[in-house]
């Protein structure tokens, strides 16, 4: 297995194809192009391809089509105005946020502005997980999620890049041999060439220093997650000699999915099925890739980790936004006819027409819907995967594609509504962070936390810890 001398730095995209951003530096930076920047506001605009700042004096800079932002001092940083975060999902809203590292800005081939954080991977995981999950969350858990992060991120970039098939992102529509019609589209790691990865929950969500600075305990807390952090430090998880690529979803709804479920058809051994629990509850039955078997585990609550309501204990592992989701194990959504039909047209490009009927073709091993049939007087289709299912039935997205249809009224023989009952946020699979959030509270330790959610994988240090690391 590979090992390396020191901690990398990664790239990481904060904002893509905008005219301007408005950012204040909390302290003095250098430029690699020649020249200070001084504390205060500055304003950048991409202009005929060149990247210009400007201060509150109105003094303008023309630096070229990329400037190189460094810090005097380690500790100072930099905080960029109304950042979209949760882009096309259900908490999409605006926030500044506050970041340690280098400042990169650079136009791209449509002379937009690209703004980009160079940052070391163990202040990346800082950021990462005080915005996954609460800073203020247990120890184990912050462990936990930091080794799976930190393997997730380096799993994605060269030399360590798992090379699979690319995000099936155009609609793959194909004829089957009884002449019905199938539209299979999944949303994978996007192939990223201006940077490493994203900020946003398409990648991971990294949101700078600004979720740990918000705790109780202000920048100390932020230290404290640091330290946590570098209890781990190089830690990565692996599975034959290969740095995992470490899914996680944030409620599984009681049982783990298969990586093939969401993403491409192969097999990955380290996520596999399996449930979220100590031992499978006598009173259901597997697998749920059954229907009968599938609409019990749904309708239901069945016992597991990520099966709390514990404000309490919510409250201390979500960050605050998250907090504003409190049905996400098992949920309930209608749908009217008229609505559905719209959504439809819009998120699919199809025309259906009045809709018959919602039916599942098959579903994973967690009850998550994989194929779904939909009809309608104009048009029948199967569409899949997971998360293109739930694009195409919410004006966001639905919390998970494992659900079942309640078709209800009936207007000249159509339903009036369809309401869906479901189970879980997310595609489920890897890490489920509520459920390992639940295991950390009971005192399960994050190696065994791990060892329950990536089953043969195994801990492997690719980077040695400084002397001088935080401790």
């Amino acid at each position: 297995m590979i090992t390396i001398e020191r901690e990398p730095v990664v790239a990481v995209g904060l904002i893509s194809g905008v005219e301007a951003i408005s950012l204040e530096l909390h302290g003095d930076f250098v430029s690699d192009q020649g020249g200070n920047l001084s504390a205060g506001n500055w304003r950048t605009t991409a202009d005929a391809g060149q990247v210009v700042l400007t201060d509150d004096a109105g003094q303008s800079r023309h630096a070229g089509d990329e400037v190189m932002l460094r810090p005097v001092n380690a500790d100072d940083s930099f905080t960029i105005r109304d950042i979209v975060i949760g882009i096309d999902f259900h908490w999409e809203r605006k926030e500044d946020q506050r970041f340690r590292g280098a400042l990169r800005l650079k136009t791209d081939s449509q002379g937009k502005l690209i703004v980009i954080n160079d940052v070391p991977v163990e202040s990346y995981l800082a950021s990462v997980i005080s915005s996954e999950m609460s800073a203020a969350a247990h120890a184990e858990l912050l462990r936990a999620h930091a080794i799976i992060s930190r393997s997730w991120l380096l799993a994605q970039i060269r030399p360590w890049k798992i090379e699979r098939g690319q995000s099936s992102l155009r609609p793959l529509i194909r004829e089957n041999a009884d002449g019905s019609r199938e539209l299979i589209r999944w949303y994978d790691r996007e192939a990223h060439t201006q940077f490493d990865v994203c900020a946003d929950d398409h990648c991971q969500r990294y949101q700078g220093i600004t979720k740990a600075m918000k705790t109780a305990e202000g920048a100390a807390g932020l230290e404290k997650v640091r330290s946590v952090i570098s209890t781990t430090f190089g830690q990565v998880l692996i599975y034959a000699d290969a740095i995992c690529d470490a899914r996680f979803s944030k409620s599984c709804g009681g049982i783990v999915e298969a990586f093939r479920a969401a993403w491409e058809d192969v097999e990955i051994p380290y996520l596999t099925p399996l449930y979220d629990g100590e031992q499978f509850p006598a009173e259901y039955s597997l697998p749920l890739s059954d229907e009968a078997n599938a609409q019990r585990w749904i309708v239901n609550s069945p016992p597991a980790f990520c099966n709390t309501s514990d404000r309490t204990i919510l409250q201390r592992i979500l960050p605050d936004f998250d907090q504003e989701t409190t049905d996400f194990y098992r949920w309930s959504v209608t749908l009217r006819q008229d609505d559905l039909q719209a959504l439809l047209q819009k998120k699919l490009s199809i025309d259906f027409g009045p809709i018959r009927g919602l039916e599942p073709v098959e579903r994973g091993a967690s009850g998550r819907i994989v194929r779904l049939k939909i009809s309608g007087e104009k048009e029948t289709m199967i569409i899949g995967k997971e998360l293109e299912i739930r694009r195409a039935l919410s004006p966001s997205h639905l919390y998970s594609s494992a659900f079942v249809i309640q078709p209800e009224g009936n207007s000249s023989g159509l339903p009036e509504s369809f309401t869906l009952t479901g189970a879980g946020w997310g595609h489920g699979v890897g890490l489920c962070q509520i459920g390992a959030a639940l295991m950390a509270e009971r005192s399960y330790g994050f190696e065994r936390i791990l060892s329950h959610y990536y089953p043969g994988a195994e801990l492997h240090e690719l980077y040695p810890r400084p002397a001088d690391a935080l401790d």
